[in-house]
């Protein structure tokens, strides 16, 4: 699999890589966690990312590869230690034990990146949050420090110049950071981690999904209505989306969520394509550029 450098980091990462997220909210069983990551390793892929508040993602990655902790790449995200719907917190002491509590459950004495999870700009600003990655970073206990989130508050985190990575959405129905976040990041060599690449392929089933987490882009891809969209063939599309987005300047790495084992071997095979030509990357950007209101911002 093909692998870039990470910004300016050491990091030579596989242009896919693992989110832990779905894996803890759609409860994987371990026996299946345990063949879709070993099966991931296997297939070349070296990055695997997760959040202290994914449900059971982090205990199930360290129960299964632990023990291939040199074989990869080991990113996880703090700030929400009772999870996304509670309040966050963004204290150095909650920071700090959220990291700690962190190594214990992915069975590792460190990570290659601790990223805050969707700070807003107002807390980013404070620096206590950044302080805080800073001093772990300093312990040993993570390697890099970056920042995942999206619109205004990435653009901050960007120019603040405090941050190693940048994860932030990027896809055929996610388009604000290619023309606000990433020019910059290439010019400060921050590395770019894409979240959501596929637009969750929340055109899959030809109807709106149930799942109402997946309803703002299957609004927007009605409006966009790609081409290459109307086609039936849903692997084609899901690769064409998934070019379109690592064929994006500065991009390093996409980071792909499934419960499915065979999945990584179907992605690779999507990718054999190659990047989008020019002329199709910039039809999908043209669509963006003439149907994409200005309130379509960068999706949490």
């Amino acid at each position: 699999m093909e692998k870039r450098r990470l910004g300016k980091t050491n990091m030579n990462v596989s242009v896919l890589g693992f989110g832990g997220s779905e894996i803890g909210y759609e409860r994987t069983s371990q026996d299946a966690v345990d063949q879709l990551l070993n099966g991931a390793l296997d297939a070349g892929l070296n990055v695997i990312d997760t959040a202290e508040c994914y449900p059971d993602s982090e205990e199930m990655i360290g129960r299964a590869v632990s023990k291939r902790r040199n074989e990869f790449f080991l990113f996880t995200k703090c700030g929400h230690p009772h999870g996304m719907e509670s309040a966050a917190k963004w204290s150095r002491d909650s920071i700090l034990r959220s990291i700690e509590r962190s190594l214990r459950r992915l069975q590792s004495d460190h990570v290659d990146l601790v990223q805050l999870h969707s700070c807003s700009e107002a807390e980013l600003g404070k620096g206590e949050a950044i302080d805080a990655l800073r001093a772990a970073r300093e312990h040993g206990d993570t390697r890099y420090i970056g920042y995942s989130g999206d619109s205004r508050a990435a653009r901050y985190a960007v120019e603040c110049g405090a941050f190693d990575t940048l994860q932030t959405s990027i896809s055929i129905a996610d388009q604000e950071a290619i023309d606000l976040t990433l020019p910059l990041a290439r010019e400060k060599q921050i590395g770019v981690i894409a979240k959501r690449p596929i637009a969750n392929a929340a055109w899959k089933t030809g109807h709106k999904p149930v799942e109402g987490y997946h309803h703002t882009y299957w609004e927007r891809l009605r409006k966009l209505n790609y081409e290459f969209l109307r086609h039936s063939d849903l692997p084609k599309t899901i690769g064409i989306a998934l070019r379109f987005t690592l064929s994006v300047p500065g991009m390093h790495t996409a980071i792909v969520g499934t419960t499915k084992p065979e999945r990584w071997q179907e992605n690779a095979k999507l990718l054999e394509a190659g990047l989008l030509s020019e002329a199709e990357f910039h039809a999908i950007r043209h669509r963006w550029e003439e149907y994409a209101p200005h309130t379509w911002i960068g999706q949490i």
